[in-house]
């Protein structure tokens, strides 16, 4: 032990921990993972120290080779792979002679297998008993290793192998073991419960809003979105043997009928991961390779303000319409620019015991404490405008509609607003004085427009740079003055790093953020919507009002280093 002990000692120094002690006949067994855990310490030095001072190759960048792929996960199975964190990767070339090289002559060769634990005893041990060639061990990051053994054998793939050597389960199995919705670490249901869990637990972990389950000819692809984009998930090759098990679990999860799959069908899942309550949104899809299964995930938010990160100038705006005693205030944005988001922040804003906030949503996407919800269901004729109508027979103080889609809602919600409610709701429209535009093509009279709506909120996200790894832009400058951009460049603007890194996952981006214009309906704005004046003239009088275009808080937040100009530009149109 005494040389191992002088090793670890040697390496702690190297990777930023100097004067660390590691008593003498500390069990080797076990003492790395603990030592990477401690604060303070550069993980790679310290690896690549050790395995400098052990004999062992230093593998900055494992990845295994894909050309051997089926080779690799012949000789180590998912379960041992996954179970120890062990990552083939590759088959070297070598004399020696085994007996399973003897009856399988591809097999000849070493297995160059790496870990983040050299004394890993039970690793080895579960190696020896799997793998029939000898093998060459040698140390890699534990961050970059993980990533690669997910991307490598797939989400869930020790959970699959279990299942193909298990019983065939159908979907009377998977209904009967629906005694909770938890996702737990130690989960000792049936495997393919587990195995969906874990899709769903890796999801999470990646912060992905959505999971996308879609059987296609060949297989069945797996897709996140994680910061508005989609990724196709690693899954294991044969995961099609298991599509008709996996979507009856998520439809019995959701309580919808597994017998049912021509026709689509909604549903929510409750669970619950360490401690945390998520809330899950199911839509089936019935498609002609099998149904496709998309899962909203739905965490327990805290909305406040300060989380929108309004800038200081247009915050005051919101904080005196927010005091407004009636007249409606609209979202406008596309599907997914957070609306949903702003406007739940709104009202809980306004949630006090002296005011009755009523909302009919479709659906109800987050549940706020002492907030009476209603969900939209066109099935018992139950629309927004029959709830709407309900609503205001309830005595509100506050009422939010989830969407304007006819001139009947819009009617009412403005009928509301006249006789002294505050009304919240969505449009869809490209900007915010679009809204106005919309209403009035709606069917909706000018002069009701100007006289019932006190603000047109227009918001879109944009993706936040990596904190870790973003870098100077050395074409910033043109790139602003291309739009627009006349003010000094005085602070550094950074762009995604190609190829970004692993807190990012490779993209450059890292989180999500929205960018803002509002449009008040002030007197003189007013008069202009009554006018009929057209969206130029509108646009005129709202800069004289104030009006700060979408473009010009989001080139705020590219001069902060928050985000990039191409994030801004692709979201935002110029002022023509």
């Amino acid at each position: 032990m005494t040389g191992i002990h002088q090793a670890l000692t040697a390496s702690l120094e190297e990777g930023g921990l100097r004067g660390a002690a590691i008593p003498v006949g500390t069990p080797a067994s076990g003492v790395v993972p603990q030592l990477l855990d401690q604060d303070g310490l550069d993980e790679e030095r310290f690896l690549a120290g050790l395995a400098g001072r052990l004999g062992l190759e230093w593998m900055e960048m494992p990845a295994p080779d894909t050309a051997e792929a089926p080779l690799l996960k012949r000789l180590l199975p998912a379960r041992v792979a996954l179970r120890h964190q062990l990552l083939p990767l590759s088959v070297e070339d070598d004399a020696t002679e085994s007996a399973e090289a003897e009856e399988h002559p591809a097999l000849s060769g070493k297995l160059l297998l790496a870990t983040t634990d050299p004394f890993d005893l039970l690793a080895r041990q579960a190696v020896a008993r799997e793998v029939h060639v000898p093998v060459r061990w040698c140390l890699a990051p534990r961050r970059r290793l993980l990533t690669a053994l997910r991307d490598f054998y797939g989400v869930g793939a020790d959970t699959f192998e279990e299942i193909l050597k298990g019983r065939d389960i159908d979907a009377a199995d998977l209904e009967m073991r629906d005694e909770a919705n938890i996702i737990d670490e130690d989960d000792e249901e049936a495997s393919v419960v587990k195995f969906v869990n874990q899709i769903i637990r890796e999801a999470l972990e990646q912060h992905a809003t959505d999971i996308h389950v879609e059987p296609m000819e060949d297989k069945l692809r797996m897709r996140y979105r994680i910061d508005g984009r989609l990724r196709e998930v690693p899954v294991p090759e044969n995961i099609k043997q298991l599509q008709q098990s996996v979507i009856a679990r998520l439809k019995v999860m959701a309580k919808l009928d597994i017998a049912e799959r021509r026709l689509p069908q909604d549903g929510r899942i409750n669970l619950q991961i360490g401690g945390q309550f998520i809330d899950v949104r199911v839509a089936t899809i019935p498609s002609v390779e099998g149904e496709s299964i998309s899962l909203r995930l739905l965490g327990q938010e805290k909305f406040n303000l300060e989380r929108l990160g309004i800038e200081p100038w247009m915050r005051q705006d919101i904080d005196a319409l927010l005091k407004k005693p009636n007249g409606i205030i609209l979202v406008t944005g596309p599907t997914g620019s957070g609306k949903s988001t702003t406007l739940y922040t709104f009202l809980s804003q306004l949630n006090t015991e002296h005011r009755r906030i009523v909302t009919i949503e479709d659906p109800v996407e987050n549940k706020l404490p002492g907030v009476v919800q209603i969900a939209v269901r066109p099935e018992i004729e139950l629309t927004f405008a029959t709830g709407l109508r309900s609503i205001l027979r309830g005595d509100p103080n506050i009422v939010m509609v989830g969407e304007m889609r006819d001139l009947e809602t819009a009617e009412i919600a403005i009928r509301a607003a006249l006789t002294g409610h505050l009304v919240f709701s969505t449009l869809h429209t490209n900007d915010a004085i679009g809204g106005i535009t919309r209403l009035v093509d709606m069917g909706v009279e000018p002069f009701l427009v100007a006289s019932s709506v006190r603000a047109f909120f227009a918001q879109r996200l944009v993706r936040l740079l990596c904190a870790e790894c973003k870098e100077p832009d050395p074409q910033a400058e043109e790139k602003l003055r291309e739009l627009g951009y006349t003010g000094s460049v005085t602070s550094t603007v950074y762009r995604a790093r190609e190829g970004g890194c692993e807190a990012c996952r490779q993209t450059g981006y890292r989180g999500r953020m929205s960018i803002y214009e509002l449009v008040r309906l002030t007197a003189a704005m007013g008069e202009l919507v009554t006018a009929g004046a057209s969206q130029a003239t509108l646009r005129q009088q709202a800069v004289a009002d104030g009006y700060r275009p979408m473009r010009e808080y989001g080139l705020q937040k590219v001069l902060a280093g928050k985000t990039t100009v191409e994030e801004v530009m692709s979201v935002t149109a110029a002022e023509g």
